[in-house]
């Protein structure tokens, strides 16, 4: 059975092994779909990535992202850290924007100091959300709808419900039923005071959380965060930079660094790794 470079990395925190882990296997073009998909099984992580020559040649590697049960198109801490892992192994280090082709199409990466930033994707779908859908989601997150200030679609390949709640305190005291979301991915965002700003002198403006379809709180959400910056900055509820939190109520402390420079969102966090290796499948 053959051999590959290997590594599991820690994606959108400060300090390693707080933020959202990553398996990340190296020059996979020889797998097939079904090992791929066995061995993202085998990990039990919210997602593995497996690195390929590109078919564009407009991009420097592509890449297939597995959640234990199917493959997605797009994903943001796998972008990033599937960047990393590309950088470390490949010995190339482009003078400009890193490409990355995946399913959901070429995706732009660049370094911004000791981060790294991918610019978000178009959403395919975007709007409000029938208000029946909001309220039912509203009774499976135990909220009363006056705390709800806006809802959207923020779809870029997963498909997020975003919902708007009116501080960080309602969002770290939700408490969600997964069997009445019935499988809808939501992604709460709520502004953080002055006064509720978090310790430790750092300035962090946005509290996320994201619950998702197989019934589990994602400690840090790269997709959902963009999604969430094009709706927040679009219709001006948040400036063009801005820090969010995420992963508190689990005990992690993400932080994605948003940047709207041009027409282009960037979302940016720090990556680590913590275990490299070589992995047998």
């Amino acid at each position: 059975m053959p051999t590959f470079p290997f590594q599991q990395v820690d994606v959108f925190s400060l300090e390693p092994m707080r933020g959202n882990p990553l398996a990340v296997v190296f020059g996979a073009d020889s797998l097939s779909d079904s090992q791929m998909q066995a061995f993202a099984n085998w990990t039990n992580l919210s997602e593995t990535t497996f690195l390929l020559k590109p078919t564009d040649p407009r991009a420097h590697y592509r890449v297939r992202i597995f959640t234990p049960t199917q493959e997605l198109p797009f994903a943001g801490h796998p972008t990033l850290g599937s960047a990393h892992v590309w950088l470390s192994n490949s010995g190339i280090s482009p003078d400009g924007d890193i490409v990355q082709e995946c399913g959901a199409g070429l995706v732009r990466i660049r370094r911004d100091g000791t981060r790294l930033a991918f610019a978000a994707p178009p959403l395919t779908r975007s709007g409000p959300v029938d208000p029946a859908l909001v309220e039912r989601i509203a009774e499976a997150l135990g909220l009363t709808m006056d705390r709800i200030e806006g809802s959207n679609w923020l779809v870029n390949g997963p498909d997020w419900i975003g919902l708007r709640l009116s501080s960080r305190e309602d969002v770290l005291a939700v408490k969600p039923d997964y069997p009445m979301l019935n499988g809808a991915r939501v992604g709460l965002v709520g502004v953080i005071g002055r006064s509720t700003e978090p310790a430790e002198g750092e300035h962090v403006d946005f509290e996320v959380r994201a619950f998702t379809k197989n019934g589990y709180e994602d400690p840090v959400t790269g997709s959902l965060n963009a999604g969430m910056a094009q709706w927040l900055i679009g219709s001006g509820i948040a400036p063009d930079s801005y820090v969010a939190a995420q992963g508190t109520v689990l005990g992690r402390k993400g932080r994605v660094f948003v940047d709207k420079v041009g027409d282009d969102i960037w979302i940016g966090g720090e990556v680590a790794a913590c275990v490299s290796g070589t992995v047998t499948i």
